[in-house]
């Protein structure tokens, strides 16, 4: 039939307009074909959105490759989580859906059996898959999950030296110096090179590093020894009372003077500056991993039909408000690097400032593969902003976070964002909300939240908020259950 087909082709337009038909056969199957492109996804974790060569926040820090990245792609600037902690942000990653959705709400929190990994999706439209690196849903399980057809992982946080990997079911132990962060790369590019060469493939690098205590590979200890840090404005205003005439809430005073706050991070009387220092060195090694990821694309004609994208799982903070850590919604908690690379797409250089959330991802992917988003997704493919397109886009973000038996400093917390204010709620203390002009108070410093005349935007907001929760059934806090220790105490059952 194909044969009859181009005679008659042939005999209707001469040899000539025979050839040019043929090519413009040729560029549609091509233009097909290249609906499905590749994706590859990187997360870090607990790096901050700020703390990247090219942001300059931090002027020694160098990171050739991300800032590659942001120069041939796009930086996302205005990328948030809708919960700042490890398990519920890559729960969310991965499910499209929020926290008190697919409750996975904390780092020990089980892993339902129901949940659907949009891994699962592109399966079934022809895709080969792989994971390298953190799961961390269920902190004691590294068995392979469903969407994947490669799989290697390890237990709860890992380790940076001599790791013990999951590979497809298989426990295999390194040693001699084995950093985990070349280790996942090396496997990840090996994949690669050893896959399946007739189908699209997604590939799934999934970093421990940047994650506390940070240990650098040793190429880069030391790399930016006694460099300065510059301490945040907010630093020192939870030392006095000053923290009252700014309104902020007494737990955030309080945390202080816990294993989250700057006075006892990590129950270490480590000076903050040496912590910055060391987080730095080891993010040299995840930048180094994208450059190589990068390279391999390049040298065997894959960039031109592959979608990379670099982000990490929350933000963490240095300092700000006298913390250390994540979970709050401040902003280098919740905010989060992001970048994309894509020349089949869009050119490089760009910057997109619309807000995106991690619940996006899966529906971007998704349309990488020709695929519709399921409907129970709330989040929105942004492949139209990274090519400048009119549509219309989200105009605020919002929050959760729920209380964890183990880490009792920070409150649940429910929040939204717009361009320009935020507003938090906080349950289960006798303290203050709080409201921020993002534009006029950048740092977060002063709250509104008693002003009044902010009282009909706090009612606004708080509407927002409660229809937000209302509407996507997220009225009650998602519980878990727990047995009861011979003390007395309650646990999750996976935490023995």
């Amino acid at each position: 039939m194909r044969k009859l087909k181009l005679l008659y082709l042939f005999l209707l337009l001469g040899p000539i307009q025979f050839v040019c038909a043929q090519t413009q056969i040729a560029s549609l199957k091509k233009l097909a074909e290249a609906k499905k492109l590749n994706v590859i996804f990187i997360l870090t974790d607990d790096h901050r959105y700020d703390f990247i060569g090219f942001t300059n926040k931090i002027s020694w820090l160098k990171t050739p490759n991300l800032d590659r990245m942001a120069k041939e792609g796009a930086y996302i600037k205005n990328a948030f989580v809708t919960t700042s902690l490890c398990s519920p942000s890559r729960a969310s990653i991965l499910t499209g859906e929020y926290s008190h959705v697919h409750t996975i709400v904390d780092n020990i929190s089980p892993e339902p059996a129901n949940l659907v990994f949009f891994p699962q999706y592109l399966q079934k439209a022809g895709y080969q898959t792989s994971f390298f690196g953190k799961w961390h849903m269920g902190e004691d399980d590294d068995r392979p999950r469903k969407g994947f057809d490669h799989w290697e992982s390890f237990l709860g946080q890992g380790v940076y030296w001599n790791p013990q990997l999951n590979i497809d079911g298989k426990r295999i132990q390194y040693k001699d110096s084995t950093y985990i962060t070349d280790l996942l790369t090396d496997h990840a590019v090996s994949w690669l090179e050893k896959r399946d060469k007739k189908k699209p493939f997604f590939l799934y690098l999934s970093h421990k590093a940047v994650h506390a205590p940070v240990e650098p590979a040793k190429r880069f200890a030391g790399m930016y020894k006694n460099k300065p840090y510059l301490l945040p404005s907010t630093y020192y205003q939870t030392l006095t009372d000053e923290y009252k005439s700014l309104g902020w809430p007494e737990w955030v005073k309080q945390q202080r003077y816990s294993w989250h706050g700057v006075d006892y991070a990590y129950h270490s009387h480590k000076p903050i500056e040496q912590y910055v220092q060391n987080y730095c060195e080891t993010l040299m090694a995840v930048d180094e991993s994208v450059g190589r990821v990068l390279d391999y694309l390049k040298q065997n004609n894959l960039d031109q039909n592959t979608m990379v994208i670099y982000m990490g799982d929350n933000g963490f903070s240095w300092g700000e408000h006298g913390l250390i850590d994540k979970r709050h919604f401040y902003e280098e908690s919740v905010k989060v690097p992001f970048l994309v690379y894509c020349p089949a797409l869009f050119k490089g250089g760009e910057t997109v400032t619309k807000m995106i959330q991690n619940v996006d991802v899966a529906p971007t992917i998704l349309e990488c593969a020709g695929l519709q988003k399921p409907g129970y997704m709330p989040g929105q493919s942004f492949i139209p902003l990274l090519q400048n397109k009119e549509v219309k886009w989200r105009d605020k973000i919002f929050y959760e976070y729920y209380w964890e038996y183990d880490f009792p400093m920070t409150p649940t917390i429910y929040g939204v964002r717009t361009d320009k204010y935020k507003y938090i709620r906080s349950w289960g203390t006798w303290d203050t909300h709080e409201l921020y002009d993002l534009e006029k108070d950048p740092e977060e410093m002063h709250n509104l939240i008693a002003d009044p005349k902010y009282a009909e935007l706090e009612k606004q907001l708080t509407g927002d908020l409660f229809d937000w929760l209302e509407k996507t059934k997220g009225m009650q806090i998602p519980l878990k259950r727990t047995i009861k220790q011979p003390s007395g105490d309650y646990r999750h059952p996976n935490q023995y």
